[in-house]
């Protein structure tokens, strides 16, 4: 007992010698504008179970930056730090439990040379919508080409921590199309190309299972997948993709299709359910997804190009929807356009419908269906009991907004976006009410944003939500793809 009160107290002696080390902010300048730090987090909405907003001077002059957090309880958190504020973790979550549902007032102080600078202060409402465990996404250098070192990994939201589930140093090839049954990684679905090209799924928890998507009828191999609420039904497209460069052209690189189809697969009967109203060759059929009932499938489409055609800029894609049956796994015998974007002379991809029913999203681009690359790209909100879109202009910034998706309870939208410099996208999270009110999307947090985002060069591509860890032995999953036999996919018209 005694041995423990020395350690005790040699550790309160050292947390005080910490709290010394602090700065007192003093003769500071009252500058009458809100303070420009990276993130920009001012005015943000966020998830009460959300990990610290650690935040940098926008700005890298700054000496020291001090932050303090209060609320109408007059309870506060204060940190102090030289490069960023990084606020305890377990303190953090309490002040938000404690003010779910309120603001929490931020006020900012900087050392420069020439002193202290105190700016006036911003507001963080605390909503009392959780958001889910985490995301998972894919990390990428954004080349064009070829690839190096990628993996999938997932983060936890309420905290810093990330692990891989699985990297291509691991096995030789490329790695992607991660995709959950409503972030539920019970059913799971991962893409694999290269040499040791295979679609690995999982149903209900049980194990992995290596799959050759290419049938003798169908275009090649599935891609884009989406899950069926039931989980029993995987929505795929099947692409033959190509991509040049622009010659001047900002956006730099387009990537399109020369041919798409679309099909389901019916996980309990091993089939492709392929409809001729879905592999039609003068239509390109592309990134199907169900209904939130999960008796529609939505997909975007455009009218083929002539083989001799090079007018990338004039493929436009619709948002198109056609019926679907899951009790048969029959589909509608008609297809509707719910939205014509190419008579606005613009173009539809992404679409992704919220799990309550209530709305859908999509990014809508002059052109083409991989806006990632396009910097006009933005976000636009459908209402599904009115058919009325909106922009989102809360959400949205001056470059690209593209791959998106919702979290379980309907409230978030994780969204990639290219607003920080242009060229890495990077995961921003936004909240919508039942009524569509959209807040300012505000970028994952990192304990140090300008050191963590700086130094390391991949871009978040397709980041997805998740409802809990995901339980994937990435060492199990390559012994499987490095394995040759892959289970082939049986076929039947619908």
């Amino acid at each position: 007992m005694i041995y423990f009160n020395r350690i005790s107290f040699c550790l309160f002696l050292l947390l005080l010698f910490f709290a010394s080390c602090e700065e007192k902010v003093s003769d500071a300048k009252l500058e009458p504008e809100q303070p420009r730090i990276y993130p920009d987090y001012i005015g943000v909405t966020v998830p009460v179970n959300i990990a610290p907003l650690c935040f940098c001077m926008a700005d890298e002059d700054a000496l020291l930056i001090d932050a303090v957090i209060t609320d109408s309880h007059g309870n506060n958190l204060h940190c102090q730090g030289e490069e960023s504020v990084d606020f305890d973790l377990d303190d953090w979550h309490a002040l938000l439990a404690q003010n779910c549902g309120d603001s929490l007032l931020v006020t900012v102080s900087a050392k420069y040379a020439d002193g202290w600078h105190t700016y006036s202060p911003f507001s963080i409402y605390v909503s009392p919508d959780s958001i889910d465990y985490g995301i998972c996404y894919r990390l990428i250098e954004p080349g064009y080409e070829v690839w190096s070192k990628m993996g999938i990994y997932e983060r936890d939201l309420s905290s810093f921590d990330e692990r891989a589930l699985i990297e291509n140093t691991q096995f030789e090839g490329c790695v992607n199309c991660h995709s959950f049954n409503r972030g539920n990684s019970a059913d799971m679905s991962l893409h694999i190309r290269g040499s040791h090209g295979a679609t690995l799924l999982r149903q209900n928890g049980g194990p992995i299972t290596a799959y050759n998507t290419k049938t003798d009828q169908t275009l090649g191999l599935c891609v884009y997948p989406y899950w069926h609420p039931s989980g029993r039904y995987i929505a795929y497209s099947t692409n033959a993709t190509s991509q040049s460069f622009h010659s001047a052209d900002p956006n730099r690189i387009e990537v399109f299709d020369t041919a798409s189809d679309l099909q389901v697969y019916d996980i309990d009967n091993n089939e492709l359910l392929l409809s001729p109203l879905l592999k039609q060759d003068s239509v390109y059929e592309t990134y199907p997804v169900f209904s939130a009932d999960g008796k529609s499938l939505y997909f975007c489409a455009a009218t083929a190009l002539p083989e001799d055609s090079h007018e990338l800029d004039s493929i436009r894609y619709n948002l198109c929807r056609i019926d679907f049956d899951p009790a048969t796994g029959n589909f509608g015998n008609r297809i509707d356009t719910i939205i014509n974007a190419e008579v606005m002379q613009k173009s539809i991809s992404f679409p992704r419908p919220s799990y309550d029913g209530r709305f859908l999203c999509y990014t809508l681009s002059d052109y083409g269906q991989f806006s990632i690359w396009h910097h006009e790209a933005d976000l636009y909100l459908l209402d599904l009991t009115t058919g009325q879109s909106r922009l989102m202009t809360e959400a949205n910034s001056e470059d690209t907004e593209s791959f998106h998706n919702w979290s379980s309870n309907s409230r978030w939208l994780v969204l990639s976006s290219r607003r920080d410099d242009g060229l890495y996208t990077r995961p921003y999270f936004c909240h919508v009410d039942d009524k569509g009110t959209v807040s300012k999307a505000f970028m994952l947090p990192q304990q140090n944003p300008r050191r963590f985002y700086r130094d390391r060069f991949f871009s978040f591509n397709v980041p997805d939500f998740i409802i809990g860890p995901t339980d994937f032995d990435g060492r199990q999953a390559s012994r499987i793809i490095n394995n040759d036999f892959r289970k082939n996919f049986g076929v039947r018209q619908r």
